[in-house]
């Protein structure tokens, strides 16, 4: 819900702003690439920077500027203090003892995934396969079967406003971005009620995914496997791992 104008504290915005500005594909920046990143004047953002420089959240050569590792506060307090990664962990911790296969637990945030659970231990061997696949990790919603899932259980018209004036940026020859096959795509997803996302985020890497819902029906992160072609066959999807994913979310429904 919409907060009175009043009540916004348009600096704290800005800052955190200049923050979300430092990503893989920036990772330092300075006061002029800042400024065309957060869309204020280079005077404001260079305030900024020193600002978050003098409270720790970014180092300088002086020139230019880059996260701290201060910033992993936030990370840190959320995975304590957050429910939802608190009751997935268990459950994939066991599937990946299980089967020895990599999995994820994902929430949306704007037009990325990102992960807020992953198994731990046993699954070594085959999550170093995909790249990304760490807590925090920030993927793109179209083209993973994650993101999918979650988009696909949006009312449509969220989905619809999610999507306007979007353009969805081709990752793999196998990406789908034409808004026509993307609609229809998540119109399949929403059918099958699961998503098998096959080369769309990196070749050779294929993940399947379900909705994690709580007892009122609300989808609040996507669980997926992770793996090659060979492990995820479709024989193998339909035999293994779909009824195993879906009896994983069965299990996790009250704990949501």
């Amino acid at each position: 819900m919409p907060i009175a104008k009043a009540d916004f504290i348009e600096g704290l915005a800005k800052g955190l702003a200049m923050l979300e500005a430092f990503d893989t594909d920036r990772q330092r920046l300075n006061a002029t690439l800042a400024a065309q990143r957060t869309g204020i004047t280079r005077a404001a953002a260079r305030r900024h920077l020193l600002t978050l420089a003098e409270l720790g959240y970014l180092e300088t050569d002086g020139s230019h500027y880059w996260l701290s590792a201060r910033v992993l506060r936030f990370a840190g307090s959320y995975m304590a203090t957050s429910r939802l990664p608190r009751s997935l962990q268990p459950t994939l911790n066991r599937l990946a003892q299980q089967t020895q296969a990599a999995f994820s637990a994902v929430v949306l945030d704007g037009g990325e995934g990102v992960i807020v659970a992953r198994s731990a231990g046993s699954a070594e061997p085959v999550r170093h396969l995909a790249y990304g696949l760490h807590l925090g990790a920030r993927l793109p919603a179209h083209a993973t079967s994650t993101g999918r899932v979650l988009l696909a259980n949006l009312p449509k018209a969220d989905f619809n406003n999610w999507l306007k004036g979007r353009a969805l940026a081709r990752i793999t020859p196998q990406t789908e971005v034409g808004m026509g096959k993307f609609k229809a795509l998540i119109d399949q997803v929403r059918c099958d009620d699961h998503c098998l996302a096959r080369d769309a985020h990196e070749l050779g890497i294929h993940a399947l995914a379900v909705p994690l819902r709580n007892m009122q029906g609300q989808a609040l992160a996507a669980l997926n496997v992770v793996g090659s072609s060979d492990q995820l066959s479709d024989a193998a999807v339909q035999r293994k791992w779909l009824p195993l994913l879906l009896d994983a979310a069965r299990e996790l429904r009250p704990l949501l």
